[in-house]
């Protein structure tokens, strides 16, 4: 019933999706729509992202959401409002940019603590994750590789804040990776460079080996800016 999601906007255009096919009758009030795991694998796009799609559905009365027994996603209404989409997105990519602000404030902190505090055993866990990273690249890559290598770039940025040898700052850092899956996912389909992204990770951990702030600091800023130029509308930017 539902089409995978190609730009940049995924949750904007997974909610258009339902919505147009509510305008056009394909969806009936009352109708219940796939389970969540269902339609964000015929979206082709994370189940975070598909809840943010729902929200703003959800938020203009279009569906509902039951729990319990028989519970679901269901049409509420046949009548979608005018512009709702657009305006509710622009809502949602608001947030989107206060998540990337709070991590440019945090992580390059985090960076700086681990390059001062990890052990050797955290180095070795760094690597692993590249090493990772390295060998899906050598054994031929292919856009099927690709959510695989986000969760090794995730991994990566976690094992970073364990080695800052804080638990609460890993606390923070595990929520504010669960909120940048969704700016992610808006933006998984500007073409992936897997290279670069190895070599900043690389470059990243050599920087916290030598342990100097100076390096760690601007082999941060490099890392963080890729995703931010993103959201700033330079698609041709490498996103990671």
């Amino acid at each position: 019933m539902f089409t995978p999601v190609q730009t940049r906007r995924t949750f904007e255009e997974a909610a258009d999706q339902i919505a147009e096919k509510v305008r056009t009758g394909e969806l009936r009030t009352g109708d219940r729509l796939p389970g969540e795991r269902s339609l964000a694998a015929q979206m082709e796009i994370s189940r975070p992202t598909l809840r943010e799609a729902v929200k703003v559905l959800v938020d203009a009365g279009v569906l509902e959401v039951r729990r319990g027994p028989g519970g679901g996603m269901y049409v509420a209404t046949d009548v979608v409002p005018t512009d709702l989409v657009r305006h509710s997105a622009s809502l949602r990519l608001a947030e989107i940019a206060a998540v990337l602000e709070a991590r440019r404030l945090l992580e390059p902190r985090v960076a700086q603590l681990a390059a001062e505090r990890a052990t050797e055993e955290d180095f070795e866990t760094l690597e692993r994750s590249i090493e990772a990273m390295r060998r899906l690249v050598d054994g031929g890559w292919h856009p099927r590789h690709e959510d695989r290598f986000l969760q090794l770039d995730v991994q990566f940025h976690l094992a970073l804040a364990r080695a800052a040898g804080n638990p609460t700052v890993e606390t923070l850092m595990r929520l504010l990776f669960r909120q940048l899956e969704i700016a992610r996912d808006m933006a998984m389909h500007v073409p992936l460079v897997p290279e670069w992204t190895i070599g900043i990770h690389e470059r990243t951990l050599a920087a916290l080996r030598g342990g100097e702030a100076d390096e760690v600091e601007a082999v941060m800023d490099e890392h963080l800016g890729q995703l931010e130029r993103t959201y700033e509308g330079e698609p041709d930017r490498v996103v990671r």
